[in-house]
């Protein structure tokens, strides 16, 4: 087997292990044979988990809980304010408010967003605020004042109804902080790397409650290695970060009391159908987000297209609240098996249009929950249809396995993918097998007809820089 640097696995009993750092145990076992033979155990290379590196992990863990729950605080202050929700579903403070007071917090969430991000990207436009494009193209270096401002204008637009994700803001003010711990602490640009990736996952397992799911959203997305050497820091700072953020947010899952359902044949067999479904239109989804985001209106246009495109949504709102937000009610709702044929239809056909245009009209924020959202609700409306031919499996168990398989194909990443709804849930343990059939199928027709994520497809162009 070929030596890299810093491999133990050379022959010979008689030689010194030169794996960096030097474990405790300094001479090999009789055999002679490396520890790193193990494909996951490999030498870390030049991204060495150092005392300094372990000591800037814990800083910005704790940094990054910290910003979780300052942008969940800012987000509850302007859902109060807009509908006065303080807590259960925010889905029904909506419902509850006249059809006039939605309509208007849209156009006003529409307005603050339209002259919030107008005036970020025309005087902060040299400074780098997109985590993925810097972890995978640029040097990991992030502006930590327009990572800022970003994330807490995201979370109030969101706050007064906006059709986008929460989970972006302390996804992004989690590498922000790693990049800034780096530049303390002088790590390598090989460390800071996996500290800005590891501070990005922390970010969304902190606001979620979901450590393992963050842990492995870290290994296979942002970073792309399941090597010990990524998921033993990334391990630590989704689980100091989200421990961090019990401070504000609580310790229960996101989405509660969801049955424990069991499986079944009818499941199985259904997960077959579902799995090509959401695998054809996550490939559908996935290319229009790739397709606003390049189109994305810039310059003084946002002015006037983001408050007219969100006044769109608020007239839609009248006959369908559950669009407000980042979709985490309406995925609820699905999991308790809460709703009608033609209601799942609607809520799927529907979510990934208001949001692609919230995106389209210039607005910032996550596609993590409402693809999550979408899966559930199309999961919802299969597992009807399929009732009426099969009956006798509860309409929860479908949505969550249409979760799972839209979530985990949209990513490109099937264990994130599935642990993130059993965390999420702290149910579906008993489906996992249909979960695993459906996101398999339809992660691999993703890959294989097209290949993008949900986020690979919102990188910017390279011309854009």
């Amino acid at each position: 087997m070929p030596r890299g640097p810093g491999d133990d696995d050379s022959e010979g009993t008689d030689q010194e292990r030169v794996r960096a750092p030097h474990p405790v145990i300094r001479r090999r076992i009789a055999s002679g044979r490396g520890a790193t033979e193990q494909p996951n155990a490999g030498a870390e290379g030049d991204a060495v988990l150092t005392l300094r590196f372990w000591i800037a992990l814990l800083v910005t863990s704790v940094l990054t809980g910290l910003f979780g729950d300052l942008m969940m605080w800012i987000l509850a202050r302007f859902e109060y304010l807009a509908f006065h929700f303080r807590s259960g579903s925010y889905q029904a403070a909506v419902a509850a408010s006249p059809d006039s007071r939605r309509v208007l917090f849209l156009l006003i969430s529409g307005g603050v967003g339209a002259i919030g991000w107008y005036l970020i990207r025309r005087y902060l436009r040299h400074d780098h605020a997109e985590l993925d494009d810097a972890l995978w193209r640029g040097d990991s270096r992030l502006s930590f004042r327009r990572s800022l401002l970003t994330s807490a204008l995201s979370e109030v637009v969101i706050g007064m109804g906006a059709s986008i994700g929460r989970e972006a803001a302390p996804k992004l003010m989690g590498g922000a902080s790693g990049s800034k711990v780096a530049e303390w602490f002088g790590l390598t640009p090989a460390q800071r790397r996996l500290l800005v990736a590891c501070g990005g996952g922390a970010g969304l397992a902190a606001v979620y409650n979901v450590p393992l799911g963050g842990a492995l959203f870290v290994a296979e997305v942002l970073y792309g290695s399941l090597s010990l050497s990524v998921v033993l820091p990334a391990l630590a700072a989704t689980l100091l970060a989200t421990m961090t953020a019990w401070i504000y947010l609580p310790n229960t899952a996101t989405y509660t009391d969801v049955p424990h359902y069991s499986s079944s044949a009818r499941l199985m067999v259904w997960s077959v159908i579902a799995g090509v479904v959401m695998g054809l239109l996550a490939v559908l989804y996935v290319r229009l987000i790739g397709w606003v985001s390049h189109h994305r209106v810039g310059g003084a246009r946002i002015l006037w297209v983001m408050p007219a495109t969100f006044l769109v949504v608020g007239v839609l709102g009248i006959s369908y609240p559950q669009l407000f937000g980042n979709g985490k009610d309406m995925a609820h709702q699905a999991f308790l098996g809460v709703g009608t044929l033609g209601l799942f239809l609607a809520l799927f056909a529907l979510k990934p249009l208001v949001t692609a245009a919230t995106l389209g009209a210039g607005g910032g924020g996550g596609v993590f929950t409402p693809f999550l959202a979408t899966g559930a609700v199309l999961g919802g409306f299969l597992g009807v249809a399929w009732s009426h031919l099969w009956p006798g499996t509860p309409i929860g168990a479908y949505a969550l396995v249409g979760a799972s398989a839209m979530l985990g194909a949209s990513m490109q990443a099937p264990l994130a993918g599935l642990v993130l709804v059993l965390e999420l849930t702290h149910g579906g343990f008993s489906v996992v097998p249909a979960m695993t059939v459906a996101t398999l199928i339809a992660t691999l027709l993703v890959r294989q007809i097209d290949g993008y994520s949900m986020y690979s497809a919102r990188l910017p162009s390279h011309d854009e820089g």
